[in-house]
């Protein structure tokens, strides 16, 4: 096992394409960190950059300690699980195993104990003389892990290795990796656009866009404390609901204003976000998940209702989620978490046995004493002094 250390960790295409930009990221001994973020923004990058696979353009790389721009894949003591599984169709799940044995030399007694053992830890004992055409995609996962694992190396990077198995598989198989890492301990660099997956299985994730490190934290951390716009609407399942507002004083209370929909801040607003005192009058973006909303009657008399028309109703047997149009001022184009507005759709999670259906006009209520406020111009959290107490 070993340390990686990322330091001002850079990639430039031809073209200019800045694809990872001055990255720093530290993964301890043992440590399992997923790099999670939209198609496209670097994070299969700086993985390739880890492995060798990929030059990089201004950083550095080391691993346990030594510095290893310059070193090659095969001499970094770095195993690597692809999307595709890579397995050689000629050859026995036995001999894809210990095909990396065989290249290092390893005895053939050592590499036939060692791929034994690899096997029965990945439950693979019985297939060891099967081709990889008569394994299930699941099968052939595990297989590609093994072929990584058998050796035990310094350090393991996984990219995207659950995107092409079907969803009961890729549940299955998070608890199979949560297993293993938890067995073998090795020190794991795992790139996922899935935040779900990366909620699941990181100690720690390291959200980006646009090649850009966003925010590191625990899972924990990471849905609790958003540090801007971008995480907040990317972590959390379903998203963070967002809309621009303002902030206006009203006799002596303050409200948040969205289009058509008022309604007054908690009493203890200003010791809960000292920093919205000086935004008075002006706009924020705010925040509410999905399950701080309660149903009401569309008529009920409440000051921080919203009367909205069920868009969408999704009943997942455990819960029921509304869509529903977001309250502001004018309309927004942009994908929740995706750029620099808000959604046009909002989200509710309610109780399975909500009396709603499509095209209902509800009313909904929102724990604004749960919200998140965040500066419009630099799309960075207003931070609350402390949690609030539902989190």
């Amino acid at each position: 096992m070993a340390q990686v250390v990322m330091h001002n960790l850079t990639k430039v295409f031809k073209g200019g394409v800045v694809a990872a930009d001055h990255i720093d990221l530290t993964v301890n001994d043992g440590e399992f960190v997923v790099l999670v973020g939209p198609s496209g923004c670097g994070k299969s990058t700086v993985l390739r950059m880890v492995a060798g696979l990929e030059d990089i353009t201004l950083g550095t790389v080391e691993i346990d300690g030594q510095l290893v721009n310059d070193v090659s894949p095969h001499d970094r003591d770095i195993a690597m699980v692809f999307q595709n599984y890579a397995l050689y169709p000629h050859m026995t799940v036995a001999e894809n195993i210990g095909f990396t044995l065989r290249l290092r030399h390893v005895k053939r007694d050592d590499a036939r104990r060692q791929v034994q053992d690899t096997a029965h830890v990945l439950g693979l004992e019985n297939l060891l003389d099967r081709k990889p055409a008569a394994l299930s995609g699941g099968q052939r996962q595990r297989v590609a892990m093994g072929r990584s694992l058998v050796r035990q190396p310094s350090v393991l990077l996984m990219d995207e290795p659950l995107s092409n198995l079907d969803a009961k598989l890729r549940v299955s198989m998070r608890g199979e990796l949560i297993r293993l890492h938890q067995q073998y301990r090795t020190t794991t660099i795992y790139v996922t656009h899935d935040q779900v997956e990366a909620m699941t299985l990181g100690d720690r994730i390291a959200v980006l866009d646009h090649g850009r490190l966003q925010q590191v934290g625990t899972p924990d951390e990471l849905y609790r404390h958003p540090c801007n716009v971008f995480v907040a609407g990317f972590i959390g399942s379903p998203a963070m609901n967002l809309a621009r507002g303002r902030l206006e004083p009203t006799d002596d209370r303050m409200d948040i204003v969205a289009g058509r929909y008022r309604a007054p801040l908690p009493a203890a607003w200003a010791s809960r976000w000292p920093g919205l005192a000086e935004r008075t009058g002006r706009d924020v973006i705010f925040g509410v998940r999905p399950t701080d909303f309660e149903l009401t009657s569309a008529t009920a008399e409440d000051p921080a209702k919203m009367v909205v028309t069920a868009a969408t109703v999704e009943s997942l047997g455990d819960e029921k989620n509304v869509l529903f149009a977001a309250p502001s001022d004018q309309p927004r184009t942009a994908t929740a978490g995706a750029g620099n507005e808000p959604a046009q759709m909002w989200t509710a999670r309610l109780d399975p046995d909500a009396p709603v259906r499509f095209g209902d006009l509800i009313g909904l209520r929102m724990d604004l004493a749960n919200a998140y406020f965040f500066d419009p111009d630099t799309q960075e959290a207003i931070p609350a002094m402390t949690p609030a107490a539902s989190r």
